[in-house]
């Protein structure tokens, strides 16, 4: 926590401003210095048993340093976090220290680039943390209230933070951001716990959130399940909701990192290269991020604290755009930091911190079940991991309702759960029909990535490769 004190109480803890200001005046001999200053503020509900349980409100914050350092054979960069408060001058001049130690260990760094320079003054750079509080759950309560009082057993968590931002380096960059993150999960229950459902949504302020509508969701896939039916694996016309595509959607944008493709290393990669330029679909299927997506909107700047494929340390502060992944149907783009794109001839592409996948018609998961012979409609996927990466063939779990469709009527629910095998890719090529893009929650990958804007999908024979019992 790196809150700010009156100057004369007697363990003042500098402001993020100072912070930054003192530790890159530490590091003023070094030939580079970044430096992160995070705030995070949350504020969390949580009910069982149709009982409010927890609410309460954190402050939580982080400061780390990035040095670099010139060692034989080019520039080391070296990165040390800290979460204590910084209440003097000393603990930054440790702290600097021990990043210039981390870089002179870490030797020559392949993605070394001259630091960014820096593009205008941030106006907002001398503002304060902002802060959330419970009372960004005021209509959210209130129908959080009429669901408690009903009939079934509810459980759930809402947890809305806001994260204040604040870079600097060496070369001027000064910039801060505040990231707001919202979420909520429900899941209703039977009286006699025999029967459960899972809704949830993503959300900046809550202003947004139907709870009752949510709880209302989760009625009816209950009342679905009073019918139960017994399936075996195999394949299946699958009805995917928003929250299973962008589980999948979301690791397929984490995987397209431009240096593996380039290598051969993943399921980007062509026989001449990465395949960019190849068509995956004739549907006018666009994935894309945008730290300008109303409602979805990220740092216009680039924050790292590690370099890896497609991230690097000497980018921070570069500024952040809109990358067309899939551009109607065709692979488009892939990540690079700005010294894999020297090194390959290409253009600097940042990974997003949003995800939306744009192109369906107006048709909602309803619609699209009352235009189904026989299938399946899910509720979402977890514990998806990558089973081979050069065609990113993904398995996992369905999880909290699989039902049976027939005849445009959902007419059961699956008494178990199946593990799938499939590939994002083979989603955006075999998928039939799409339908209208909305936000939602990602349920395996939320604790990471909340802001997606996604269509349901029709995907004929998604393979169901066994069952896995339980619900």
């Amino acid at each position: 926590m790196i809150p700010t004190r009156p100057s004369g109480a007697a363990t003042s803890v500098l402001a993020p401003q100072e912070v930054v200001e003192r530790a890159l005046a530490a590091g003023a001999h070094l030939p580079g210095c970044a430096v992160l200053v995070q705030e995070t503020s949350e504020a969390v509900l949580r009910w069982a048993n149709s009982t409010m349980t927890t609410n309460g409100h954190t402050t939580s914050g982080q400061v780390t340093v990035i040095a670099f350092v010139t060692v034989e054979g080019g520039t080391a960069a070296g990165v040390v976090s800290s979460s204590a408060a910084v209440t003097d001058a000393a603990q930054l001049e440790e702290l600097v220290r021990g990043a210039e130690a981390a870089a002179r260990d870490a030797g020559p760094a392949r993605d070394a680039m001259p630091l960014v320079e820096p593009d205008g003054h941030d106006l907002a750079w001398d503002e304060p943390a902002t802060e959330t509080s419970i009372g960004v759950f005021g209509s959210f309560v209130e129908g959080l209230s009429e669901v408690l009082a009903g009939p079934l057993r509810q459980y759930g968590f809402a947890s809305h933070e806001l994260t204040t931002i604040w870079l600097g380096t060496s070369t001027g960059v000064r910039r801060r951001w505040v990231q707001p993150t919202g979420s909520v999960e429900l899941n209703a229950k039977t009286p006699d716990l025999a029967g459960s459902a899972w809704t949830g949504a993503s959300t900046a302020d809550f202003t947004d959130v139907d709870v009752v509508d949510l709880a209302a969701a989760a009625a009816r896939r209950l009342e679905w399940g009073k019918r139960r039916v017994t399936l075996p694996a195999g394949r299946y016309e699958t009805l995917l909701p928003p929250s299973a595509v962008s589980d999948l959607m979301i690791y397929l944008a984490w995987s397209m990192e431009g240096r593996p493709a380039q290598e051969g290393r993943s399921a980007l990669s062509g026989p001449n290269g990465p395949r960019v330029g190849e068509r995956l679909t004739d549907l006018p299927l666009t994935l894309f991020s945008d730290p300008a997506a109303p409602g979805l909107e990220y740092e216009p700047f680039l924050t790292a604290s590690r370099s890896g494929e497609g991230i690097s340390v000497f980018d921070n502060g570069a500024p952040t755009r809109r990358v067309d992944w899939v551009e109607r149907g065709a692979i488009r783009e892939l990540a690079y930091s700005r010294a894999e794109a020297a090194e390959f001839g290409t253009t600097f592409t940042p990974a997003g911190g949003n995800l939306l996948l744009h192109g369906g018609s107006e048709a909602s998961i309803t619609d699209m079940v009352g235009r189904t012979g026989r299938g399946l409609l899910l509720t979402c996927l977890w514990y998806i991991r990558e089973v081979d990466p050069t065609t990113l063939l993904l398995t996992g779990l369905t999880r909290d309702g699989v039902y049976l469709v027939e005849d445009g009527e959902v007419v059961g629910e699956v008494d178990h759960n199946f593990r799938f095998n499939y590939s994002p890719l083979d989603v955006l090529r075999r998928t039939s029909e799409v339908g209208a893009t909305e936000r939602t929650l990602p349920r395996e990958w939320k604790d990471w990535f909340t802001r997606a804007a996604m269509p349901p999908v029709r995907v004929p024979e998604f393979n169901m490769s066994s069952v896995s019992l339980g619900r």
